[in-house]
């Protein structure tokens, strides 16, 4: 799954707007292609195009090609970038993927539709105690440090059993886990490792 966040986000990067179509059918068939060959079944992944830094011309682009699951790793930029969108559409989804301080909670409850980088036990009181408040029930995703790296966030993997548990006694919505794996090894051992 990162590896697809990064592609498209250097594709946004590298293409000018008139290309975004060209770019997501261009990745939309590698998916394809990896979906085969895992044996899963085709469209069952889902393509979260990030618009981090990006300009209101090339996220048009990509609304305009019906393409609506969008990630940002900051709220006040997703705040700039969605906000009026958000309230006029009832298509759109919103993925936090960025770390999340506490006191930007309120701010995404109200704004996304799932939280990639639930990483402490603060981090998992505050979501809940919000999304109570504001009556919403977001997808959650353990975001898990695979390579123990102290400079990334994440829970450490052997105590992700004891977290999820933690996080659903206070019902969140866990859906799945994340991880940034090391920029120097192979992904495919830390997405096994999250598999285990």
């Amino acid at each position: 799954m990162r590896r697809l966040f990064l592609f498209i986000f250097n594709l946004y990067r590298l293409n000018a707007m008139t290309d975004i179509a060209e770019n997501f059918t261009a990745i939309k068939k590698r998916i394809h292609r990896a979906e085969r060959a895992a044996g899963r079944e085709e469209g069952s992944a889902q393509l979260v195009a990030v618009t981090k830094i990006q300009s209101r011309e090339s996220i048009n682009a990509a609304w305009a090609i019906g393409h609506r699951v969008f990630g940002e790793n900051r709220v006040q930029e997703a705040q700039e970038h969605w906000a009026d969108l958000k309230k006029k559409s009832n298509d759109l989804c919103l993925h936090l993927i960025g770390p999340l301080q506490t006191n930007k909670v309120k701010d995404a409850v109200a704004l996304f539709d799932c939280i990639e980088t639930v990483d402490r036990e603060k981090l998992a009181d505050a979501l809940a105690a919000e999304m109570q408040k504001q009556g919403r029930d977001l997808r959650c995703f353990i975001q898990v440090n695979t390579g123990e790296e102290a400079q990334k966030a994440g829970i450490a993997p052997t105590d992700v059993s004891g977290f999820v548990k933690y996080c659903r006694a206070l019902n969140l919505n866990i859906v799945g886990l994340m991880c940034v794996p090391p920029v120097e090894e192979p992904p495919a051992l830390h997405f096994a490792l999250l598999k285990k």
